[in-house]
């Protein structure tokens, strides 16, 4: 079973439904005991970064989710500021993160980029050999909305590049900790790919 992390941020609904057509066993946590139930966790996110992580401290799930993810070694994909949540700070606000793959989320540079939010459709230059991505190693694309992106500490964490106006790692790894910055749920048949494979990992 996979649990969704509910703790009033990200499109936790359209996740939950591309499960449930796939036939896999999907369920919204609200609870310690129903992530402990999981064999595989998804943290989503959107907004900014200080309010997700200050929902996800006062949920009640936070000591839970570290023990499920750090202690039991549960797979767990962070999507979009999900993802940036994975780090161990942001440029966007003053709270820590979860700290679990060493790296730090920055600001794009506004006096290059072609326009500071990111959004929209782009490719990912995947690096071959891991499950996340099989069968999506050409020709996928993903949808995307962030303003920030997340700079690991080690390129070995980095699974996939994508260029706006330069590389920025859209997905990272660290053991059972993967990352996605974009949006997987609104990436049609190659989003749903990607929650499938997310599955048997």
């Amino acid at each position: 079973m996979i649990a969704i992390v509910h703790y009033g941020v990200g499109n936790v609904g359209a996740i939950a439904n591309i499960y449930k057509k796939l036939g896999i066993e999907v369920a919204l946590a609200t609870s310690a005991a129903e992530l402990r139930a999981a064999e595989q966790i998804i943290l989503p996110g959107v907004g900014a970064f200080d309010w997700a992580m200050g929902r996800l401290n006062g949920s009640g799930m936070r000591d839970a989710l570290e023990r499920e993810v750090r202690e039991e070694g549960k797979p767990v994909l962070g999507i979009c500021v999900g993802m940036q949540m994975l780090a161990r700070s942001s440029d966007e606000g003053r709270l820590a993160g979860l700290g679990w793959i060493d790296g730090e989320v920055k600001r794009f540079d506004v006096e290059s980029a072609v326009q500071l939010t990111h959004m929209g459709w782009n490719d990912l230059q995947v690096r071959a050999g891991d499950g996340l991505f099989r069968d999506l190693e050409s020709d996928a694309r993903f949808y995307f909305l962030h303003s920030y992106y997340f700079r690991a500490a080690s390129d070995e964490q980095v699974l996939a590049v994508t260029d706006y106006n330069g590389s920025f790692a859209s997905s990272v790894r660290n053991g059972n900790v993967y990352g996605v910055q974009f949006h997987p749920e609104k990436s049609h048949q190659w989003g749903i790919k990607l929650l499938r494979n997310f599955a048997e990992v």
